[in-house]
């Protein structure tokens, strides 16, 4: 497709669709949550425009938000609805945010990582966020620690090189000594089997700040590269946990912000010198919002990596936003599997590089996904 103008196209029709996403095996629990199973479904806004050009990205909303949103796009030139050097041009258009980037894209003939940067890179890091505590189910007759090994080991064969590791056991499933205890063999093991792998650990604020330091000093000489949600974040925690790891580990990264994120709270953590790497979900903060949260994280010379969890069209969105500020993303979060019924095949990895295709918006095809 050549390139077009987004005052050429007027908005003519939303299909809401839904995909089943699957992962490659059965995902355990993780301190907090139970099984996570093997994958779920992904419900998607596709916009069609009057000149036949199509774009799709899965909800930043509910469904039923989405629904009501359509009367403020049909009928409305595509530039009244994104601009895009910024993005969505009004709040009320969030349910779509990332379908009309990739609408844009889609009829400017861009990758929306160069819409974002030109120049954008065409490879970012990713890290295998699959690690989750398969140690300990099926309640019955738990797998065991060489479950998890054996899960790195398949992940190592897929191009994974670096491995985000699920600890906090000690939370619900086991005692507070025995899960301290698996969350180190794990870890330990782990590192044993891959020593040139770099480690990052999540204890979906399963720990206090007592266990956080006690689980890094039980596992000297194991690098770690990020601590990810040791606790809820708060700045006295926060800072004290940060001056253990100047003083012990100099270079181990504290992440959070996942969950709930107080943006204007995670931004002052990270003025402060106590968080290192803020991770909103990139569907549930949005696309647009994380476009203008990047420029400030850039003015500041803070770290990101949005979480994408869940799906794996969620990494690939994560993607072009590291693509295009690959300074300040170092990292992002990789979901293992399959989109039953999108085409991502531009999507490849090599030793935890993963290439960002060259394709017009997100580089996705819909070949197929029933209409809800």
């Amino acid at each position: 497709m050549s390139k077009g103008r987004l005052e050429d196209h007027i908005l003519q029709k939303v299909i809401f669709r839904e995909f089943r996403a699957r992962y490659p095996r059965l995902h355990g629990k993780n301190a907090v949550k139970g099984y996570h199973g093997f994958g779920g479904s992904v419900t998607i806004a596709q916009l069609i425009t009057d000149q036949g050009a199509s774009g799709w990205g899965a909800l930043c909303s509910s469904l039923e938000e989405a629904k009501s949103a359509v009367k403020h796009i049909v009928g409305q030139p595509v530039c009244a609805l994104l601009d895009p050097a910024h993005g969505m041009t009004n709040p009320v258009l969030r349910p779509f945010d990332i379908a009309l980037h990739d609408l844009a894209g889609v009829i400017l003939d861009m990758p929306v990582s160069k819409m974002i940067n030109p120049g954008a890179v065409s490879a970012v890091r990713v890290y295998d966020g699959a690690i989750y505590m398969n140690d300990i189910i099926p309640e019955e007759h738990p797998f065991g620690v060489e479950a998890v090994l054996q899960d790195c080991r398949d992940d190592w064969k897929l191009g994974h090189r670096i491995f985000k590791i699920k600890i906090g056991r000690g939370f619900q499933w086991m005692s507070h000594d025995e899960g301290m205890k698996r969350d180190i063999e794990i870890v330990k093991g782990i590192h044993a089997l891959f020593p040139s792998a770099p480690l990052m650990v999540d204890a979906n604020n399963g720990y206090s700040l007592q266990d956080a330091i006690d689980f890094l000093n039980a596992i000297e000489g194991v690098p770690i590269y990020w601590f990810e949600e040791p606790f809820f974040e708060n700045e006295e925690e926060d800072r004290a946990l940060h001056a253990f790891l100047d003083r012990n580990r100099p270079g181990t990264l504290i992440a959070d912000g996942e969950m709930k994120p107080d943006i204007p709270q995670l931004l002052d953590l990270a003025a402060k010198g106590v968080l290192d790497i803020l991770q909103p979900d990139v569907c549930g903060y949005g696309f647009t919002p994380w476009r203008s949260l990047m420029q400030k994280m850039v003015e500041k010379g803070f770290l990101a990596s949005p979480h994408a969890w869940g799906d794996v069209v969620k990494t690939h969105y994560c993607a072009h936003l590291a693509a295009a500020y690959p300074h300040h993303i170092p990292c992002v979060e990789a979901v293992l599997g399959d989109s039953e019924g999108i085409d991502a095949s531009g999507y490849t990895l090599h030793e935890s590089m993963l290439t960002v295709p060259d394709l017009p918006g997100f580089g996705m095809k819909l070949v197929w996904a029933p209409e809800v």
